[in-house]
């Protein structure tokens, strides 16, 4: 009987078969994994955000001392989403307050701007980071010192079975990468075998760097927390003067005329085409009318003379 690395490389439509084989496997991991539950907590305490994450970082389900089940590892992004509201003057300050304090714990930004004040738009700014769940509520409570928190939005979505899939897409592909470098280390293989194992060696390294990249990036959606924050100012309401609306109407005096100009000139150049009909019309029908009553005066003076 061959060796098995002989029998793949000469039957190289049977190898890709075996690897289609092995990758059919990840469905019934995922199934397995999506039946899962999250541990509900540890030592009795009530979990949290951040708990949720560490677990999976955890070992995969198993079978501990005395036939207990462990939960299998949940994979889960955590998204949150907030709003602050205070001072205009003190909002770029507070971003980079923000983008600074983001430096000193386990936190990235992603992300930063500001708008500026204008005449009519209040001074704006957005930030969002990712934060490693023990230093989340830190974070937090830092930015909820910048203003008030006017919104705090959560949300988060379940992973757990790509990351499951991707990981034994990894693995098979893995394993099938380094079945074609042993091949390469046989002897008294031929130049066309060594050619045909290189060109398959070449793609499956090139999927496997993909999958890789893949893994990367759920790594870094469950693993840490993205928060998006807006910053947003609002004008001061108290205190308006008896003068303060004419002073509001005089700042949008100049808008106010051009967009009044504007529709002028926009109903003028709808009406000018019909004036090529509406006009000539007009002065045919008061013509006729004219000759109409002439006609008639006509006819009763001739019947008067008689």
């Amino acid at each position: 009987m061959l060796p098995p690395e002989e029998v793949l490389l000469r039957e190289p439509f049977l190898g890709l078969l075996v690897t289609a084989v092995l990758c059919g496997g990840c469905s019934h991991k995922v199934a397995t994994y999506e039946k899962a539950t999250v541990w509900s907590g540890i030592a009795g305490k009530r979990t949290t955000d951040a708990d949720h994450l560490y677990v999976a970082s955890l070992s995969p389900m198993g079978r501990g001392a005395g036939g207990t089940v462990f939960a299998a590892p949940r994979f889960v992004a955590v998204r949150h989403k907030l709003e602050i509201v205070e001072a205009g003057s003190r909002l770029p300050k507070s971003i980079e307050a923000v983008a600074a304090f983001c430096g000193t714990i386990q936190c990235e930004v992603l992300s930063s701007s500001v708008t500026s004040e204008t005449a009519g738009l209040s001074p704006s700014g957005n930030i969002a980071a990712r934060v490693a769940p023990q230093d989340l509520n830190k974070f937090l409570e830092f930015v909820g010192k910048q203003g008030s928190i006017a919104q705090h939005a959560t949300e988060s979505e379940d992973k757990t079975a790509a990351v499951v899939d991707i990981e034994a897409k990894l693995k098979n592909q893995t394993d099938f990468r380094d079945s074609l470098r042993r091949m390469l280390t046989k002897q008294g293989v031929s130049v066309a075998d060594l050619l045909q194992i290189q060109e398959k060696l070449a793609e499956a390294q090139a999927e496997l760097d993909s999958e890789a990249t893949q893994r990367k990036i759920l790594a870094n959606e469950t693993e840490k927390v993205y928060v998006e924050i807006a910053f947003r100012s609002e004008r001061p309401t108290s205190g308006r003067g008896s003068f303060a609306s004419v002073g509001e109407a005089l700042r949008h005096f100049g808008s106010v005329l051009g967009d009044s100009l504007a529709a002028l000139i926009t109903a003028v150049a709808a009406i000018v085409p019909w004036l090529i009909v509406i006009v000539p019309g007009l002065w045919f029908l008061t013509k006729s009318v004219s000759r109409f009553r002439e006609r008639r005066r006509a006819a009763t003076a001739a019947r008067t003379a008689k």
